[in-house]
């Protein structure tokens, strides 16, 4: 179900972490606020080690934050168990990264199979999953083509279908164009804005790229662990 009223799909407030090196404490994130609504698509810029990954890792429930506060839906994500972490994971999160992590010598289908698996989706349910997934992306057609004979920018939009096949409400891109030409990087945005416009997905995207940026309707800055909408 998603937030009433207009409300956020996430919100956190004050969220920082930070390392320790045996010399020190090292801040990464210093009280971050950030609210992102169902619909939006949102950018997150910064330079290298400024904790772009760092943040979407924590939401993510990948990487425990330090100290803070996050919401997803009005549920305080951090007090949650480690098995209640991964239900949300399975359930809410599609994550698409830079290098695809493709299963090379498994099919297009098989890679998009191994989330269900993993969410316990019944066996005879799972073809519709897939098949829909891939329309999306228009890949369709590759359903059942080994992945490593794939192009770069079609083993991309495999990466995007697996992060949807679960119907999640979030996604959770981390410099999804990174090793993308201009063309094939301007095509999964534009899969990006498909998927957002239905209006019941969030897209949260780090990126380097300012016209990925540029393609999304808000976008912040994260400098020294701080974050500001631009």
């Amino acid at each position: 179900m998603l937030p009433g009223n207009g409300g956020p799909l996430i919100r956190v407030t004050r969220l920082s972490k930070h390392y320790s090196n045996g010399q020190g404490v090292i801040p990464v994130l210093r009280g971050v606020n950030l609210e992102v609504r169902p619909g939006e698509m949102v950018a997150v810029m910064g330079p290298s080690g400024s904790g772009k990954s760092t943040l979407l890792f924590i939401l993510g429930l990948l990487m425990p934050a330090s100290s803070g506060n996050y919401q997803f839906m009005g549920q305080d994500m951090l007090a949650l168990s480690r098995a209640a972490q991964a239900e949300f994971r399975r359930r809410q999160v599609g994550f698409v990264f830079q290098n695809c992590d493709l299963f090379e010598n498994s099919t297009v289908y098989e890679n998009l199979e191994f989330p269900l698996v993993y969410a316990k989706v019944e066996r005879q349910d799972r073809p519709e999953r897939i098949a829909a997934a891939l329309q999306r992306v228009d890949l369709a057609h590759r359903i059942h083509h080994q992945a490593n004979h794939l192009s770069g920018g079609e083993k991309q939009r495999v990466a995007i279908a697996r992060a949807l096949v679960n119907e999640p409400l979030v996604i959770l891109a981390d410099e999804p164009t990174g090793h993308l030409d201009r063309t094939h990087g301007h095509m999964v945005m534009d899969h990006f804005s498909q998927i957002v416009a239905a209006g019941d997905t969030a897209l949260i995207v780090v990126t380097h790229d300012p016209q990925v940026a540029a393609r999304c309707s808000r976008i912040f800055s994260l400098e020294d662990g701080i974050l500001n909408e631009n």
